[in-house]
C-alpha cells in the first residue's frame, strides 16, 4: 500500500516549526530530510523515524517495524498529533545522523 499524498501533507504541516525540512517521493514513499540528513519517511501511512539513540530514549515503547521488505527497522512514531514532541525529536536526533552522501557524478 503506497502513502496518501494526504497524510505527507499532515506530516509536513506537523513539523512545520523545524526549518530545513524536505522531501523525495520513492515508490509511492515518501523520505524525510532534515537539512539533507535523511531522518525517516512516510511508508503506508506511518511516520517512521531511523532508530538513533535520542530517538529510542525518547520514544522507549515505540514500535519497531519494516517501511518496506527488506529495509532495517525503523521506529513507529505515534505522537504525530504533538508538535512540539516531534520538533524535540528531529532536533535530538539531527546530530546522530549520517551526513548526507555525494551524488557520483556520471563519466
Amino acid at each position: 500500500m503506497a502513502s496518501s499524498k494526504e497524510y505527507l501533507d499532515f506530516i509536513l504541516e506537523q513539523l512545520s516549526g523545524l526549518d530545513g525540512i524536505s522531501f523525495r517521493a520513492m515508490m509511492g514513499e515518501y523520505i524525510l530530510y532534515l537539512h539533507g540528513k535523511i531522518i525517516g519517511g512516510v511508508y503506508d501511512d506511518r511516520f517512521l523515524v531511523k532508530p538513533t539513540k535520542s530517538a529510542v530514549a525518547m520514544m522507549p515503547d515505540a514500535d519497531l517495524e519494516i517501511p518496506y521488505e527488506g529495509a532495517k527497522e525503523m521506529l513507529l512514531v505515534d505522537n504525530v498529533d504533538n508538535r512540539e514532541f516531534l520538533k524535540g525529536l528531529l532536533t535530538a536526533m539531527y546530530d546522530e545522523l549520517p551526513a548526507p552522501g555525494r551524488k557520483k557524478q556520471p563519466r
